[in-house]
């Protein structure tokens, strides 16, 4: 299972340098399109914590999965909030796209487990997940957003998304 959350991680890694040949790197996206990227990411991890409410039993993965959509929707509440303040709209690009596509093929194999692989299988991949879009927001887009606001929201959610991949470590470390 640690091959998978590696593959997780390499997958998004992929998806940013495929990116560059198709459009641009991650870090020449424009606000607009970091905004999108941010937003898309969150909403994976609501449906990711969606299927988890609907398969799993365990009560630390249920609970982690109602904190994920808690959390999730609230930072996406924020940033639709700063957009209608600022009379913008997010701009679909191929980060979003590649992310989008990628977790269709991670819901449908997750579907299909059950139990504990499918606890395991949820927490090592929200620990994947987090540890590579956390190091995105922390690297690549916080020092390349231009907007002060835009970069204070991603600031604040970074350090709640911290703590996301600190929960799902420790849910890790109990499922093995």
């Amino acid at each position: 299972m640690k091959a998978l959350s590696t593959a997780i991680a390499a997958g998004l890694m992929l998806a940013l340098s495929a990116g560059a040949a198709i459009a641009k790197t991650a870090a020449e996206l424009n606000d607009l399109e970091t905004a999108h990227v941010a937003y898309t990411a969150g909403n994976i991890d609501i449906r990711y914590a969606h299927l988890a409410l609907a398969i799993s039993n365990s009560p630390e993965v249920r609970e982690f999965a109602k904190t994920m959509i808690r959390d999730h929707t609230a930072v996406n509440d924020q940033a639709l909030g700063l957009l209608k303040k600022l009379n913008a709209k997010a701009q679909d690009n191929f980060l979003s796209q590649s992310l989008t596509e990628g977790s269709h093929k991670l819901i449908d194999e997750m579907s299909q487990l059950r139990g504990k692989a499918f606890d395991r299988r949820y927490a090592e991949n929200e620990l994947a997940y987090h540890k590579a879009v956390n190091e995105l927001v922390e690297k690549t887009f916080i020092p390349n957003i231009e907007n002060p606001e835009v970069k204070d929201l991603f600031k604040a959610a970074l350090k709640t998304f911290k703590v996301h991949e600190g929960h799902a470590e420790m849910m890790v470390k109990k499922l093995k």
